[in-house]
């Protein structure tokens, strides 16, 4: 069985900073891209960050460059998401999904967990 399940959100006052976990199971971790995304009331899904876990290529959305940092861990087949200097236009659920190739389109995700809440106060 497929498993992806995020960790690490929670409240934070702007400025700070949270690491988001996904941990990964039942499928080759090594062959897919885990990529994060973002959905706040109102809005669409948002593609944030992404990395290719065979070669570490990286995306990073232009309103996150400098700020988060995405990595993983084939150890323990978990890719992280260090995000610092939080804002409160950081407030979503954050969600990550696994595909075939790096994207930044919702659409080529095969897996997706259950998402975890990201509160920014200002």
């Amino acid at each position: 069985e497929v498993q992806l399940v995020e960790s690490g959100g929670g409240l934070v006052q702007a400025g700070g900073s949270l690491r988001l976990s996904c941990a990964a199971s039942g499928f080759a971790f090594d062959a897919y891209a885990i990529g994060w995304f973002r959905q706040a009331p109102g809005l669409e899904r948002e593609g944030v960050s992404c990395i290719s876990v065979s070669d570490g290529s990286t995306y990073y959305v232009n309103s996150v460059k400098g700020r988060f940092t995405i990595s993983s861990d084939k150890a323990k087949n978990t890719v992280y998401l260090q995000m610092n200097s939080l804002k409160p236009e950081d407030t979503a659920v954050y969600y990550c999904a696994a595909g075939r190739g790096l994207s930044s389109w919702y659409g080529a995700y095969d897996y997706w967990g259950q998402g975890t809440q990201v509160t920014v106060s200002s």
